[in-house]
């Protein structure tokens, strides 16, 4: 049995339909920090998603290891804007898009 953590992708959608890509261990808890619910102490939200609020957890998917999420991470962020909607509207699953994209 192993103690290594599981990893998971993420999309973000700001106020202005902008689509942030992120790899985290506690979706909820990397989520708040990103919409600044965590009390005291400074943001630790990403910078692109400043003034960006309010924002809407769009997708979540468990990957695995932080090796593969980095991996998955660095292509679903080079995805098109179209494919990346398709993702998170559910029309497309995300292992679909990344095999045409090998």
């Amino acid at each position: 049995m192993s103690n290594k953590p599981v990893w998971f992708l993420y999309i973000v959608r700001g106020s202005d339909k902008s689509l942030y890509t992120g790899i985290t261990t506690d979706v909820s808890r990397r989520f708040s920090e990103h919409a600044g619910l965590e009390r005291g102490g400074k943001s630790k939200g990403a910078k692109a998603l400043r003034g960006r609020r309010p924002l809407v957890l769009e997708y979540s998917c468990e990957i695995g290891d932080r090796s593969e999420a980095s991996k998955i991470e660095y292509r679903v962020k080079n995805l098109s804007k179209n494919e990346k909607e398709e993702l998170v509207a559910g029309k497309i699953e995300l292992y679909c898009l990344l095999r045409t994209k090998a």
